[in-house]
């Protein structure tokens, strides 16, 4: 393959022009996608978009409320990113209701006359926060007079803007949310989108259903409804869509989508590289195609793959063979379905909104906004238009749309599993014999969890085999075999997890069966890291 390839390219926006929405603003939190998850869970369509976006895009979109998020700057520092004017102006002549977070008040403060400058003590953490004698802010109604919430910062509001008043103060700073009624603005110094403060999702609440009066209307059966629509008159009566599918949950409900809009002029590939978990390419088939009616074929190019990867130990070297034949073998495919079919225009991608928000998000004054990633590095010679009907979606409404389209819990609540397979999962060189090892020791892990009533609680859970080797003693011999991990971790966004806590009971339970069960493994550990510092993967 040659060293410098065109890749299919995405764009990083929506485009969702006509649906309204709230808008969010991100200035770089690490909090700032929670905010976004905390509003769809409203039922709210909202978007988030740098803090640096332009008049013109914002002015776009119909805004029922704009959310500033916080963020590591200080205002007051020459570089730290500002709204533009122009942007201000369209939700002054709009009337767009407004809540600054954290860094978002301290913007909101600065642009209109307040003063913000370093505390006396830094805030991080859980603080008591007490409502200003006599406040009935809209904000915080229902809420009692003091109540807990989240606190991370250094800077502090020193003076209220004018047009604004003080509601709500704690021990640490008197202004920790302010108000402007007749502007229709609010500030609040805490972070109410974190599952820390308690009582934040009834704050976001009153802003954007009791204030902003925006739409609950943000459900999935209309969603694939919608998209059914669009996909049909996209791809128009004839054309034809192609895409790879892996059995996890985006590509299963994503190619259900397809389905359910274009028959089988949609053609879903499987590509079984020889390190799938026991038996997936067989349990793929029947789920989807047999279930779920998806015209799908399974290519076994086993033998290809792990021929290619013989004798390779370094996990990169592998990621590279094993998605570079991928693409390989899926060109191939997609020549045999036009021969058969006649002209594919269309790629059926994936992407989820995280991956989108990746390329839009606020990364600071000197960094460059990031590309989103190209689709699994298809060439741009193959000329395909993508459809990605998962792109405004996170990964619990991708589930909950899978249980609105009928696709079965266990397929929805299955966890994510790397492209390259047990290959990162086997650590030092890939070969048939040490596959069908792990194979069956995941296997068993995987049925213990569901056995326990574990599974759903975990975030995602494999097992890893190790290149190396230890004495054991079965029955009156003695032995000396490999040694495999098991990695268990509790997590909602994948970038932050920590190991679960495991009951010993289970635990033992799976290294009996594994032991006793797998020939090949005589010792299973447990890993107890947690993200960072460590990855969840170990390659």
């Amino acid at each position: 393959m040659a060293q410098e390839v065109e890749y299919l390219k995405q764009s990083s926006q929506l485009g969702n022009i006509n649906r309204p929405q709230v808008a969010i603003l991100d200035f770089g939190s690490q909090y700032s996608h929670l905010i976004a998850r905390r509003v769809r869970e409203l039922h709210v369509y909202c978007e988030l978009y740098s803090c640096l976006v332009t008049p013109e895009e914002l002015g776009k979109h119909e805004l029922t409320a704009v959310i500033l998020s916080g963020g590591p700057s200080s205002v007051y520092e020459e570089g730290a990113p500002h709204v533009a004017q122009g942007v201000w102006d369209i939700i002054k002549e709009r009337k767009v209701p407004l809540l600054g977070i954290c860094y978002g008040m301290q913007e909101l403060a600065h642009v209109f006359g307040g003063k913000v400058a370093p505390g006396l003590k830094r805030e991080y953490g859980k603080a008591s926060v007490s409502r200003v004698a006599g406040c009935n802010s809209p904000l915080f109604a229902g809420l009692p007079e003091e109540f807990i919430m989240w606190m991370s910062h250094g800077d502090k509001l020193h003076v209220v803007p004018e047009g604004f008043k003080a509601v709500a103060g704690t021990s640490n700073a008197d202004f920790v949310a302010i108000e402007n009624l007749s502007d229709q603005m609010w500030g609040l110094q805490f972070h109410p989108e974190v599952t820390h403060s308690p009582l934040g999702k009834d704050i976001l609440k009153n802003f954007v259903v009791n204030i902003a009066k925006a739409k609950q209307d943000w459900v999935m059966t209309d969603y694939a409804n919608e998209f059914i629509e669009e996909v049909r008159a996209k791809v128009g009566p004839t054309g034809h869509v192609i895409g790879a599918v892996s059995g996890g949950v985006d590509s299963t409900v994503a190619a259900v989508l397809m389905t359910r809009a274009i028959g089988d002029r949609f053609h879903a590939v499987l590509v079984d590289n020889g390190c799938l978990r026991k038996d997936e390419a067989v349990k793929v088939l029947k789920r989807m195609r047999g279930d779920c009616g998806v015209n799908l074929r399974c290519v076994d190019a086993k033998e290809r793959f792990l021929g290619l990867l013989k004798g390779v130990t370094d996990p990169e070297r592998k990621r590279k063979i094993i998605g570079g034949t991928f693409i390989d073998i899926f060109q191939e495919e997609a020549k045999k379905i036009e021969a058969e079919s006649g002209k594919c225009d269309f790629l059926l991608q994936g992407t989820l909104y995280p991956d989108v928000i990746e390329s839009i998000s606020y990364k600071g004054p000197s960094a460059t906004i990031k590309t989103h990633h190209n689709v699994g590095g298809l060439p741009a010679t193959m000329k395909l238009k993508l459809i990605e009907p998962l792109r405004e979606l996170f990964k619990d409404e991708v589930r909950e749309l899978g249980i609105a389209l009928g696709i079965d819990e266990a397929s929805v609540w299955r966890h994510p599993f790397p492209g390259p397979g047990l290959a990162i999962r086997i650590l030092g060189e890939v070969t048939p014999e040490r596959v069908a090892i792990l194979q069956e020791a995941d296997d068993i892990v995987i049925e213990e969890l569901y056995k326990s009533g574990h599974y759903r609680m975990i975030g995602q859970a494999f097992v890893v085999l190790l290149p190396v080797k230890s004495v054991g003693v079965m029955g009156d011999g003695r032995t000396y075999e490999n040694v495999a991990c098991v990695r268990c971790v509790e997590t909602t966004d994948y970038m932050t997890a920590d190991f679960y806590h495991l009951p010993y009971e289970v635990m033992g339970t799976m290294s009996s069966r594994v032991i006793n069960e797998v020939r090949g493994i005589n010792r299973l550990c447990y890993d107890i890291s947690s993200k960072p510092p460590a990855t969840i993967e170990w390659e």
